[in-house]
């Protein structure tokens, strides 16, 4: 049955809202529960992206820590390096 066939077949207050194009509530509804699945798809995989991002910045924390603590042992290592090395003396003439 075409289109045309199918609003022959309605009341007259059905053929002015179908020559409107208004669609049926239940389209509309099925619409508006497909929106709301995929919002809280959504909310969903951003929640998870935010812990995932917080783990991550942890780990960066730890290991920026890490990593100054060995860069501190480093320049202490260098530092009684250099006072404990003996130097020449310095000489008057070259």
């Amino acid at each position: 049955m075409t289109r045309s066939d199918y609003v022959s077949t309605l009341p007259p207050w059905r053929r002015l809202l179908a020559t409107l194009n208004w669609r049926p509530v239940y389209d509309i509804e099925q619409r508006g529960r497909e929106s709301e699945r995929r919002t809280k798809q959504l909310e969903s995989e951003f929640e998870q992206r935010e812990l995932e991002r917080d783990k991550r910045l942890k780990q960066l924390e730890i290991e920026n820590s890490r990593l100054a603590a060995l860069e501190s042992r480093m320049d202490a290592l260098l530092l009684s390096a250099d006072s404990t090395s003996q130097t020449p003396p310095a000489t008057g003439s070259n």
